[in-house]
């Protein structure tokens, strides 16, 4: 039954990210970008992060993030600055451009956020946002730990392997 539930789950994840990354194609589409451009950009509009902040928000790879800031300097939407927290990890954030087009997604989005809102009923979306941000929080700590557990048993098995190969050694 839970292992039933958790499958049922990340299937609907993975299908709405789907369904959101095409909603978000027809948004930026008319602003010249992509949805993963928009992604990064969104990321960094607030304040401008190094490419490993961004990942960890965005929830992807570094590479993948790297890939798409290098892509958005490179177009004149974005530009890195020194970072004063660390010399090497430059911070990226927009330029101009990248703002206006940014701006020129807005009125989409916000057509298609009332339309989403009356479809499925706001009070309904609030909830579903907060079920939502309430599952990425329990799957980072189950995450976390589970990673922790793996390390630690992994260790303990190096240490048992250890302890073995110096009692049967000579």
């Amino acid at each position: 039954m839970r292992q039933d539930l958790l499958s049922r789950s990340a299937l609907g994840v993975f299908r709405l990210n789907g369904q959101f990354m095409g909603v978000a194609e027809e948004l930026a589409r008319p602003a010249g970008i992509t949805a993963a451009w928009w992604q990064v950009l969104g990321a960094v509009l607030k304040e401008p992060l190094p490419v490993s902040g961004i990942a960890r928000v965005m929830g992807i790879t570094r590479q993948s993030v790297q890939r798409i800031a290098d892509l958005l300097v490179e177009r004149g939407l974005a530009e890195y600055v020194p970072n004063p927290a660390h010399r090497r990890a430059k911070l990226l954030r927009p330029t101009g451009e990248g703002l206006a087009a940014v701006r020129r997604i807005t009125p989409g989005h916000a057509a298609f956020a009332d339309r989403l809102a009356e479809t499925l009923g706001e009070a309904e979306l609030a909830e579903t946002v907060r079920v939502l941000e309430r599952l990425i929080g329990v799957m980072e700590t189950v995450t976390e730990a589970g990673a922790e557990s793996v390390a630690s048993a992994e260790a303990g098995a190096r240490t048992v392997t250890e302890t073995a190969s110096a009692v049967t050694e000579p």
